[in-house]
């Protein structure tokens, strides 16, 4: 549920930047305490910090406070780690002296079931109705690394580097682990918050700062629950706007809930399907992995969009050479060959063994000259036939330097620097493989100002997913073409909804509304006798089908209900008494409407169009090709709603199968904008059916050439 007043980004600077700290529940006997108060003072905290403990007079080598009622001042932040049922008296003691803002780390809440969820319902009642603001409960703080304040519960490895990386998790302990990677891979920090239950402060109050931060260029999201998809939606396209990368990484996978498993869709799509359409629709990032998580981020925020996928990659390695061919193919990027002055160029530097081909392989030549990969990157970075360069650098000899070796590879990694920082093209920095850096390393790029990815698998996947966002922000400046006018549905009879009921429609109700909304339908009749049946037989021409109609048989050919391809009329009269018998062993006779008539449709594609109500993101397209397709290779695609004709296309053009529909081996292709025009006014009924609307499946919609017909249909009312 979507919350009703979000925090002001300045409330929360406030809450992020304290002068001042009280620790409520220190104790050298608890490890938490110890970790925030070493922390807090590793960062140089240069406030005042109280620590609060009634039945000791110094704890971590400092006097302490009994409670927060004898502060000399109003604390900026309390954090809070006492026993749960303590939490509630803490925080109403801390508001009267005039503390505003609390961390709580303490568990025993809303995560733990009914009991827990009202005692953080109370808690967090009590804090709106006194204007508090409470990060958790059940979190473990926050680093502020562009301020060096360290209020958080685990470790910290300093010295802390701060940068342009915003991380935030729903999650307490994996945010050590997240910090670590970043730690060991020079990735510097703005901001990392670990949000616990998310009661108050949330993840979307969190970005609307982040968005507000000069300081930060991308944020990683570790997401458990989308707690507020508009709000996230409206972030994204600022985020967008503001050419800040926002990637997550999507945890908890289900199946769709059984409200959709009337419908085929609901056997095909998942929670976690319709979470990464969704997130794919806003622009954001998805990934599979913490490691990817931060590689990702990392290159958005040190590299920002790329121009283009044509890579220029440079390593003295040919196995490295064949690794980035064979990943960069995967990951969609281009190779092109150099151009013929960069070959000159560099049959004048490299020795006679080597081959000036892209990817370059400079050889092992370099331990010979040191300086010999860093001629060819000067020459490369010239070339106009490419976008970007990919520098392979080599960590693995660094961790023995000697002083001579340190002071050599300063100077090494300066000139590298130079190169990168005044090429007319971007040149990204990566390792074979992701390791930790040296920590001979770590203060040279510090002062060079130098990145370098986490190795080449977590590197070209990041490449991948970088460009993917960097082509969605070129997209997003362009001028959308004006779509054609859709036909109104305001038109749709409004008895309709009121008449919805909570159950599921035949196919000939189904019918009468899509008809009503101007979509294209094969011709049918409902028949109730086998003389109605035979007259429309004949009126359609052989060869007819059959199909039996009742609201109370969702899967007609599950039953036996449906006759395809006959071709006489001895042919239709068994078929229409055999079909009523299986209708009579399934369903009462009053909900028996009668038997479908109509005409079969030899040749076309069918698809697969279906429009589910989630939980989370509201009413969900989903486009598969039919029969084998989405039956057994899974060919489907899906977006929420509200959608557009150009995503509609987009959609299509991302079916495995769509080679098929754009025409194949001399086979003429169908008509990409008339399908796409039929499934937006699809989209559209949809939308006018919202919120009495739980599942709208079109299974098949045949397409052939110009044509476009809805063969069946299935609707089912929400509960």
């Amino acid at each position: 549920m979507e919350q009703e007043k979000p925090i002001a980004a300045e409330r929360l600077k406030a809450f992020f930047h304290p002068r001042s700290i009280a620790v409520v529940g220190a104790s050298d006997e608890a490890r938490w305490s110890t970790y925030l108060v070493q922390n807090l003072k590793a960062s140089n905290f240069s406030g005042p910090l109280y620590l609060i403990n009634p039945r000791r007079s110094s704890v971590h080598g400092q006097a302490t406070l009994p409670t927060l009622s004898a502060l000399p001042e109003a604390a900026d932040l309390a954090f809070v780690m006492v026993p749960t049922p303590q939490v509630l008296p803490v925080v109403a003691e801390g508001a009267a002296r005039g503390v505003r803002h609390f961390v709580v780390l303490t568990a025993g809440f809303r995560e733990t079931g009914p009991q827990g969820e009202e005692r953080e319902r109370e808690l967090l009642a009590f804090a709106q109705a006194h204007d508090l603001l409470i990060l958790g409960p059940n979190g473990n703080g926050f680093i502020n690394a562009t301020a060096g304040i360290t209020p958080y519960g685990l470790p910290i490895n300093f010295p802390l580097r701060s940068g342009p990386v915003a991380v935030v998790l729903q999650s307490g302990a994996l945010a050590s682990a997240v910090l670590a990677f970043a730690q060991a891979h020079a990735i510097g920090l703005s901001l990392l918050v670990s949000l616990g239950n998310e009661g108050m402060i949330s993840l979307c109050d969190v970005l609307e700062y982040l968005l507000a931060d000069s300081t930060t260029r991308a944020v990683a999201l570790f997401l458990e629950s989308i707690r507020q998809p508009e709000t996230l939606r409206q972030l994204a396209a600022r985020a967008q706007a503001r050419h800040c990368a926002l990637v997550a990484l999507k945890v908890g996978r289900s199946e769709a809930g059984s409200r959709a498993a009337a419908a085929h869709t609901g056997a095909l799509v998942g929670d976690a399907a319709v979470n990464a359409a969704a997130l794919r629709q806003l622009g954001i990032i998805s990934v599979s992995s913490l490691e990817d998580l931060l590689t990702t981020t990392a290159l958005a925020a040190y590299y920002g969009p790329l121009p283009g996928r044509r890579l220029g990659a440079v390593t003295p390695s040919g196995g490295a050479c064949d690794l980035i061919a064979d990943r960069a193919q995967d990951e969609g990027l281009l190779l092109p060959e150099l151009s013929d002055r960069t070959r000159e160029r560099l049959q004048a530097v490299l020795p006679p063994f080597a081959t000036p081909h892209n990817p370059l392989d400079v050889t092992g030549y370099v331990v010979v000259d040191s300086t010999l990969q860093q001629q060819a990157l000067a020459i490369v970075r010239e070339d106009p036939q490419l976008d970007f360069l990919l520098n392979v650098v080599s960590i693995d000899g660094l961790r023995r330097s000697t002083p001579e070796g340190l002071q050599a590879l300063y100077n090494q990694y300066e000139r590298l620097a130079d190169l990168v920082h005044t090429s007319p093209r971007p040149i990204l920095l990566v390792s074979n493989t992701c390791v930790d850096l040296p920590a001979a390393l770590l203060p040279i790029v510090e002062r060079t100002g130098l990145h370098i990815i986490a190795g080449l698998e977590h590197g070209l996947r990041a490449l991948g997913r970088l460009l993917w966002w960097s082509e969605q922000l070129s997209q997003s400046q362009q001028p959308e073409a004006e779509e054609p006018h859709s036909e109104p549905l305001l038109a749709l009879d409004r008895t309709v909804l009121t008449a919805s009921g909570t159950g599921s429609w035949s196919e000939v109700q189904t019918r009468a509304l899509l008809e009503q909304a101007g979509i294209p339908l094969v011709p049918a009749q409902l028949t109730h006798s086998v003389s109605e049946a035979l007259a429309a037989a004949r009126h359609y021409g052989f060869p007819v089908a059959l199909k039996i109609q009742s609201p109370a048989i969702l899967h007609k050919s599950d039953i036996g209900g449906v006759a395809l391809n006959l071709s006489s009329e001895e042919e239709v009269t068994r078929a229409f008494n055999r079909l009523l018998t299986a209708a009579r062993q399934h369903a009462p006779a009053s909900a028996i409407e009668g038997i479908l008539v109509s005409p079969m449709r030899q040749e076309g594609h069918e698809l697969l169009v279906s429009i589910l109500a989630d939980q989370v993101w509201g009413l969900t397209l989903t486009i598969g090709l039919g029969g084998l397709w989405t039956e057994v290779l899974h060919d489907i695609t899906l977006r929420p709603l509200p959608i557009n004709r150009r995503e509609i296309r987009a959609m299509l053009a991302e079916l495995r199968g769509f080679p098929l529909l754009r025409g194949l081996r001399n086979q003429p292709g169908v008509n990409l904008e008339r399908l796409s025009a039929v499934i937006s006014q699809i989209a559209l009924l949809a939308q006018a059916l919202a919120p009495h609307l739980e599942v709208l499946e079109i299974n098949p919609l045949l397409v052939n050439g110009d044509q476009v017909e809805v063969l069946d249909a299935l609707l089912i009312w929400r509960h």
